[in-house]
This record gives structure tokens, C-alpha cells and sequence, in this order.
């Protein structure tokens, strides 16, 4: 005989004894707990005629799936435990009680002890506990496609790849409105602030420092949250690399430093100093801390053997050494330190022009260019002429960096303005800067 428990009893109530009337309700409630739960896995669940027959009979000897009970729960207001317990009446015949899972009704019950807990009440709450709405594929997808954008971001640029990013971002934090046990979660949370810290680089890249300011403090603070110290450093990267390229010179400064004092051995200050400290120390004409923190840098490099050639500008990999002395060649350029320029360029020229990274190679050259206009006798043409290269390798996907400093060169050249080099290199610029993307970006230097 089928074992009469209280979901059979409470489907015979509402009158939802077949297959079709159950399935249709049951499907009904999933799709209400996907909306409520923002989980819509669980919007396409079904149940079958022979799991139907199994619930209705009573002919369980484990509970269902963690996603199922879920929806049962929601959909008959009453405990998965308490759902596939057997009813029986209590001595007035009427109010429905529960006894033990068991393979069969037990004549009597003894009078439960304060400590008494029911089996099934254990296996139900451990396995909710341990339920989770992602699972390893679903994080190595997530993981996998972060991979894509960073390798594929120098030959793609921001505008392509935004989407994508934001995509990864929502999935992940959707998710992390569900349940989770501590190991998936704490993976949702990295990459979660990954992805928040590749939108902070963008943002950058396309002008929107405040845009930028907020995804990075959110990176930032996931990653700190979980103790990942690698993101979180690189987060702190990029929040000072947003800070220098809105002006805010001192306080990229700050927040490299801070960042550093956390760790001061690990690889990823390298890029802290090379591109936040010395950098943003440079504008502010601090020639002495600019030289300890490119020596520290480069002293770390030594310390955890980075690549020697041009690592990615948005990977979370350390930096290497050429993309280190490639910001100290910024550096200096800030300084007037002429001389230190074109003798950090020729040692990086092979490395850079092999790069995968039309921007490193405009930035480099617009740098270069600006050395060239500083020395006691200016050679003009050829820096007009690198200049020209610099906005050609950028071409129709400008970034705020080549913006700037070929917008900064333009300026500098001003004393020379008759000068046919100069002027060859004004309409130019001002075509290249013509475009909606950098128009957007001189708005937002403006």
C-alpha cells in the first residue's frame, strides 16, 4: 500500500492527484522561485510521471535534489522533512501529525525528548547548506572568459570587449544572490571583483574616471573580503592608474603607496610603483622618490624573475621588466630627464616594437617625441614624425593615455607652430581626435 505521507495528503486537498495537475502547479512555483531567488536554473524544471508516482506514493528512500525541494518548499509552504514524513491522525481524527521516515507507519510514538530531532530534518538542512545554484563549470566559464578578455584586450580595445565584461559581472553577482557553500563562493567573489577590476580598467581607457573609481573600490573591496591579496593589490593598481589619468597626482600616489606598505615584497607591487608611485610622483616633481620607487620596482623584478618582454597593460599576471622601464621612460619624461628618456626607449625599442600592443607602441613613441622637443636643440622633425606614428598605430580605437599625451605633445610643440612638421602633425591630431571616442575623452579632460 502507498505510504500515506503529508504531501500525499496535501495534494489530495488541492486536488492534484495526477501527473498533468501537479506538473502544471510544480512548474507554475518554479518559475515564481527563479524570479524570487533570481536562480533561473530553476525556472526549467520538470518533474516526470514516474518521480510524480514516486512523491505521491511515498516510495523514497533519500530526498529529492537540493533544487527540487527547493521548489516544493515553496510551492506547499511546508518542509521537505515534514513533506515526505508519513501522516497519521491524532486522537480527535483530524489534525494531520508526523511521524519518522520510515518503511512503515509505527503503532505508537513515544513522547519526544527536548533533544529529540528528526533524521530527516539533518539530511534536508545539510544538504541545503551545501547546495549551490553554480557549479565547477559554470566558474571555470566565468574564469575562462575573463582569460579571453585580457588576452584578446590589446588587439579588441574597451569597446569591444565591454560587454562581455559586464556580462561576466552580472552572472556572477546574480549568482552570489543565491546559495553557495564557503569553496564556490569564495571563487564568485574573485572573480567577481576580477571582472569589476577589468571594467575599472576600461573605464580608464575610455575616459570615465569615475566610472572607473567605482569598479575599482568595488574590486578592490570583494577581493579583501575573501584575503586575495593578488587582486586586491591589482585593484589598488588600477584605482591609482584611474587617479593619475584624471590629474589627481597626489592621490595616485597615496593609494599605490598604501597599497605597497600592504605588501611590500609581493610581485604585484612592481606595477604599484613602477606605474602608480613613480609616475604620479613624477608630475608632482619628486625626483629623488621617483628614483627609489623605479629602483625598487626594478629590484623586485630581479627578486620574483618576471618576463623580460611586454606583458599585457590589462593582465593580472605582475608586470614585466620592458613594461616596467617602459614607465619610467614616462617618468622621466615628466622630469625632463632627457637623456634618461632615449636611453630607457633604445633599450626597450626591440621588445616594444614586437608587441602584440599598438597602444605601447604610440605611447612609447609619443614619450620619445616629447624627449626629443625637450633637448637643448629640439629636433623637431622627428619628433613631429613620431608623433604622426604614434596616432597612426592608435588609429580609429584611441585610449585616454594616447589621447593625452599626444593632445600634451600638440601643446608642447606650440612654440614652433609655423614650422611645417608641427603644422603636419596639428591636422593631423585634430582629425584623429575628431572621432566620437576621443571627442568623448577631451569632454571628460574638459
Amino acid at each position: 500500500m502507498p505510504r500515506t505521507t503529508l504531501l500525499r495528503q496535501l495534494l489530495q486537498q488541492r486536488h492534484l492527484t495526477t501527473h498533468e495537475a501537479f506538473a502544471a502547479q510544480y512548474e507554475r512555483s518554479a518559475v515564481r522561485l527563479a524570479e524570487l531567488d533570481r536562480d533561473p536554473r530553476l525556472a526549467s524544471l520538470q518533474v516526470s510521471p514516474r518521480q510524480f508516482d514516486r512523491w505521491y506514493g511515498g516510495e523514497l528512500l533519500t530526498l529529492p535534489r537540493p533544487d527540487a525541494c527547493r521548489v516544493l518548499e515553496h510551492m506547499l509552504g511546508r518542509p521537505v522533512s515534514e513533506l515526505f514524513s508519513t501522516a497519521y491522525a491524532d486522537d480527535s481524527g483530524s489534525d494531520l501529525s508526523l511521524e519518522s521516515h520510515g518503511r512503515g507507519p509505527a503503532p505508537s510514538l513515544p513522547s519526544p525528548r527536548e533533544d529529540d530531532e528528526n533524521p530527516l530534518d539533518i539530511v534536508a538542512r545539510t544538504r541545503q547548506l551545501t547546495a549551490s545554484n553554480a557549479d565547477d563549470a559554470t566558474l571555470s566559464f566565468l574564469g575562462s572568459s575573463l582569460e579571453g578578455i585580457t588576452s584578446r584586450y590589446e588587439q579588441d580595445g574597451p569597446y569591444v570587449l565591454r560587454p562581455q565584461a559586464r556580462q561576466v559581472r552580472q552572472l556572477a553577482h546574480t549568482l552570489l544572490d543565491g546559495r553557495q557553500p564557503p569553496r564556490t563562493r569564495r571563487e564568485l567573489f574573485r572573480l567577481a571583483a576580477r571582472a569589476s577590476g577589468l571594467l575599472g580598467y576600461m573605464a580608464v581607457n575610455t575616459g570615465d574616471f569615475v566610472l572607473s573609481e567605482a569598479y575599482c573600490t568595488e574590486a578592490r573591496d570583494l577581493s579583501r573580503e575573501i584575503g586575495d591579496l593578488d587582486t586586491e593589490l591589482w585593484a589598488s593598481g588600477t584605482l591609482s592608474f584611474g587617479l593619475y589619468y584624471a590629474g589627481r597626482y597626489d592621490e595616485a600616489d597615496t593609494c599605490a603607496a598604501t597599497a605597497v606598505e600592504r605588501a611590500p615584497g609581493h610581485a604585484q607591487s612592481i606595477r604599484l610603483l613602477a606605474n602608480g608611485r613613480a609616475r604620479a610622483l613624477a608630475k608632482t616633481g619628486d625626483r629623488r622618490a621617483v628614483e627609489q620607487a623605479i629602483g625598487q620596482a626594478l629590484r623586485l623584478s630581479d627578486l620574483h624573475e618576471v618576463p623580460v618582454g611586454l606583458t599585457s597593460c590589462i593582465s593580472f599576471e605582475p608586470y614585466g621588466r620592458a613594461r616596467t622601464l617602459a614607465n619610467a621612460v614616462t617618468s622621466h619624461v615628466a622630469l625632463r630627464n632627457t637623456a634618461q628618456v632615449l636611453r630607457d626607449a633604445e633599450h626597450i625599442d626591440d621588445l616594444v616594437e614586437h608587441s602584440a600592443s599598438s597602444w605601447s607602441r604610440s605611447l612609447v613613441r609619443l614619450d620619445v617625441a616629447t624627449a626629443l622637443l625637450q633637448q637643448r636643440t629640439p629636433d623637431i622633425n622627428h619628433s613631429m614624425a613620431l608623433g604622426r606614428e604614434a596616432l597612426r598605430l592608435c588609429g580609429d580605437t584611441p585610449i585616454s593615455s594616447v589621447y593625452q599625451r599626444s593632445r600634451d605633445l600638440h601643446e608642447q610643440a606650440g612654440p614652433w607652430r609655423d614650422h611645417p612638421a608641427v603644422r603636419d602633425y596639428g591636422d593631423e591630431f585634430r582629425t584623429w581626435s575628431s572621432q566620437p571616442a576621443a571627442l568623448a575623452m577631451a569632454s571628460s579632460a574638459s
